[in-house]
């Protein structure tokens, strides 16, 4: 059975987590009963300022809140760096290995009902679906990958640096290399993203570039498992 009407299908998800998975459209009494009686894993994204009570007796659990940062073109505050290369001409060999341990503050790696390689499967097909669809750009340090963006529309859905290069205090050298190309190879007038707001890293990052932050959204997951 596939759930309509409050609730929709995300078959990109169900491909990694081998059960169907949800996302829940409205938080009603009528949603929360589809849920119920249809085993799959769901999603609900909702106001931080909403009653969050209907969710909880329905047996959801928090694992995430998202902000969007925000910048207009002509608020990026650029951090130059000599030998800082953007390009979508990158193999989907030389990528994959970037995506490995770089989401541990995903909603998916954070909720106890998905193992862990289920949650990395999730971004391995996201990154392969992208790329295939030319929407993801390497970002190389001296001719060195160190880092990717996946760009769809104004929107940056998919990042991570290199693990080696973690904590080297270069992502603000890549991304503002990457936002001003952005804005002048692909004509943007503004970009945007999606963080998990416990990631202090990114919001330092993203807040270091003259983002802004909008957009709150709390997520909740449930998994409801077959007779």
């Amino acid at each position: 059975m596939r759930p309509a009407g409050p609730i929709e299908p995300t078959p990109w998800d169900a491909r990694a987590l081998g059960v169907e998975t949800f996302e829940v459209k409205q938080v009603t009494p009528e949603a929360m009963a589809i849920a119920a009686r249809t085993p799959g894993h769901y999603t609900a994204k909702v106001d931080p300022l909403s009653s969050k009570r209907l969710l909880e007796e329905s047996g959801f659990h928090y694992c995430d809140t998202l902000i969007e940062p925000h910048c207009a073109r002509g608020d990026l505050v650029e951090h130059p760096r000599a030998g800082v290369v953007v390009s979508n001409e990158v193999t989907l060999e030389e990528l994959r290995p970037l995506c490995h341990g770089a989401f541990a503050h995903d909603r998916f790696h954070r909720d106890f009902s998905v193992a862990p390689a289920a949650a990395d499967a999730r971004y391995d097909n996201w990154l392969s679906q992208m790329h295939a669809a030319g929407q993801v750009y390497g970002i190389r340090l001296d001719g060195e990958l160190a880092a990717f963006i996946a760009l769809v529309g104004p929107r940056m859905v998919l990042h991570a640096v290199a693990q080696p290069r973690r904590g080297e205090g270069i992502a603000k050298y890549l991304w503002s290399a990457a936002c001003r190309h952005f804005f002048d190879r692909e004509g943007l007038d503004h970009l945007e993203s999606s963080i998990s707001a416990t990631n202090l890293a990114a919001v330092n990052l993203y807040a270091s570039l003259g983002f802004r932050f909008r957009k709150a959204v709390d997520v909740y997951h449930r998994l409801v498992r077959g007779p």
